[in-house]
C-alpha cells in the first residue's frame, strides 16, 4: 500500500510540476484597450468660450487659430512653421498675475526637455500593438528616460499668449459672475525640425544597446525606420 501510495504522489508531483513550466511558458501579455493609443494634439479650447484675448476683443494670433481649429500638426503644415516642431504648454486659472509670473518664468533651456520626452513616448505608444514597455522591452524605459535627460539647445519660446474663457455650466452663454470665467496661458515653442530629429536618433542609438527578445528586437527596427512619420 506504501508503494501504491507513494506512486500516486509521484505521478501527482510530475503534474504539477510540468503545469507550472507550461503557464511560464504561456506568460500572459495584456493588450491595451483601443482608447489607450489615442492622442489628440489639439489644445481642448473652444472658440465659441472665448470672451477676451490678450488682443482685446476676440482677435487672436493665425497660428493659435490654427491650432483650435486643426492641432499642432496643422501648425507644423502652416507656411510660418515650415521645417519646425511646434510645442504648446498651457496653464489656466483665475489668477491672472500667477499665471503671468510663470509664463514669463517658463524656460525652453530646463523646461523643454518635458515636452520632447513626452511627444517621444507618445509616437511609441502609437506605433505599438501593445503596452510599449512589452513591445520594446527595457527600449522603451530608456529611451523615454533620455528624452528627459537631454539637451535641446535649439528650442524656442516664441510667444505668450492668453485667452478669457467662459467655463463650468454657463460654457457656451454670457458669464453670470466673474466666478465663471477662468484665463488660459499659452506658451508657444518650436525647434527646427533636423536638428530635433539629429537629437532623437542619438537617442535612439544609445537605447538600442537594451537586451530585447526577437519580438521587440523587431518592434524597434521599425520603429527606427518610422519613427519620424506621425511624430
Amino acid at each position: 500500500m506504501k508503494i501504491k501510495y507513494f506512486a500516486l504522489f509521484f505521478l501527482f508531483f510530475i503534474l504539477i510540476f510540468f503545469s507550472c513550466l507550461s503557464r511560464e511558458e504561456n506568460v500572459f501579455i495584456p493588450v491595451p484597450d483601443e482608447k489607450y493609443f489615442v492622442h489628440d494634439d489639439a489644445i481642448g479650447i473652444n472658440i465659441n468660450d472665448i470672451i477676451q484675448t490678450k488682443d482685446g476683443g476676440l482677435s487672436m494670433p493665425d497660428w493659435l487659430s490654427v491650432i483650435i481649429n486643426g492641432g499642432i500638426e496643422a501648425a507644423e503644415n502652416s507656411y510660418r512653421f515650415n521645417g519646425k516642431y511646434v510645442f504648446i504648454v498651457k496653464n489656466e486659472g483665475d489668477n491672472f498675475t500667477a499665471l503671468s509670473r510663470w509664463a514669463e518664468s517658463y524656460s525652453s533651456a530646463l523646461d523643454f526637455p518635458m515636452l520632447a520626452a513626452a511627444r517621444i513616448e507618445r509616437r511609441m505608444i502609437k506605433s505599438a500593438s501593445l503596452y510599449p514597455d512589452d513591445e520594446y522591452g527595457r527600449f522603451f524605459e530608456k529611451l523615454v528616460k533620455g528624452s528627459y535627460n537631454a539637451d535641446y539647445p535649439g528650442a524656442i519660446k516664441e510667444e505668450i499668449y492668453w485667452i478669457k474663457m467662459k467655463t463650468g455650466n454657463d460654457a457656451g452663454e454670457l458669464p453670470i459672475n466673474p466666478a465663471d470665467e477662468n484665463y488660459v496661458f499659452l506658451i508657444l515653442l518650436s525647434i527646427d525640425r533636423l536638428l530635433l530629429q539629429d537629437i532623437v536618433n542619438d537617442l535612439i542609438e544609445q537605447a538600442s544597446e537594451s537586451a530585447a527578445t526577437r519580438a521587440q528586437t523587431a518592434a524597434i527596427n521599425n520603429l527606427k525606420q518610422n519613427f519620424f512619420s506621425g511624430f
